[in-house]
């Protein structure tokens, strides 16, 4: 397997020494706040390019601000790989978010759940082809905080509970314009399957743990987070929007909770399920659990 070039300079800082003590606290910090950043480095990326193009891109330019969008995130892509950034593995991740994506697109737009403002030649029916992109952030920021922090689970439920659960938010995302919306017996699902299982990561060199329903959650707040910055660009609107700009209601986080769900079954495709190290004892990991 070629791996990154993100790999070579994670195993320098892993093998630095701060001693111990403030120094040691305060380079983990810094190490944890680099791992997590590197992770999410596409999303970044695209983050960025929204927001300069929301404040400087010409309005009378030949080239609609969507289709450079979409030749932007693609470049970012290929650039991610020649330079070994990424790895094969995550771009077929990011692949399947995009189609995934791309199709709940079509439908929420047809729906009138949010639209896309501005013109684009790049398009799937209302949908430009950047907004596939923005998924697939997601989706290469799960498979590559995985890999960074070797991600390792105890009391991980069964699979097809997982494909199950995951395959009924997917559905109901479509189906509740028509049918009830499950959402909450979904919540309830998800905490009941999920309820003792907790994820070890490694920031430096030894493991600790944090419920996997609380990383879930962290990661929601974090979307819909960005997902106020994509509005406030304009990248998208929702409506009440189009107007004037406000921010998403915090109502949207449940949305991306499930969401969350949904992609973080995806990349366990390709990801490993792995259990603690052998020679790590619950005592130990617990006296360092976060």
């Amino acid at each position: 397997m070629r791996h990154s070039r993100f790999q070579a300079v994670r195993l320098r800082l892993e093998n630095f020494d701060p001693d111990t003590g403030w120094r040691l606290w305060l380079y983990e910090f810094l190490l944890f706040g680099f791992k997590q950043g590197w992770a999410c480095l596409f999303g970044a990326l695209m983050l960025g390019v929204l927001l300069v193009t929301h404040f400087v891109y010409p309005p009378n330019a030949p080239l609609y601000r969507y289709d450079f969008l979409t030749i932007c995130a693609l470049l970012i892509q290929i650039a991610m790989l020649a330079f070994r950034l990424e790895t094969w593995a995550e771009a077929k991740v990011i692949l399947i978010f995009h189609v995934v994506g791309t199709v709940m697109e079509l439908f929420k737009t047809s729906t009138g759940s949010w639209v896309y403002p501005e013109p684009s030649v790049l398009h799937i029916g209302a949908v430009p082809l950047f907004s596939g992109f923005m998924y697939a952030s997601v989706g290469s920021y799960i498979a590559r905080v995985w890999r960074i922090f070797d991600f390792r689970y105890t009391a991980y439920p069964p699979r097809w509970m997982t494909y199950a659960l995951a395959t009924a938010i997917y559905v109901n995302f479509f189906a509740h314009h028509w049918l009830p919306d499950i959402r909450l017996a979904l919540f309830a699902a998800t905490a009941l399957i999920f309820a003792r299982t907790r994820v070890y990561f490694r920031n430096w060199r030894s493991h600790r743990w944090m419920p996997l329903l609380l990383g879930f959650l962290l990661v929601a707040v974090f979307i819909w987070g960005a997902e106020n910055i994509g509005t406030f660009a304009h990248a998208w609107s929702y409506p009440g929007q189009e107007e004037q700009w406000h921010m998403v209601g915090v109502a949207k986080l449940g949305s991306w909770f499930l969401l969350m769900m949904v992609s973080f079954v995806l990349v366990s495709l390709v990801s490993p399920i792995k259990a603690p190290e052998a020679n790590q004892s619950d005592r130990r990991a617990s006296a360092a659990a976060c």
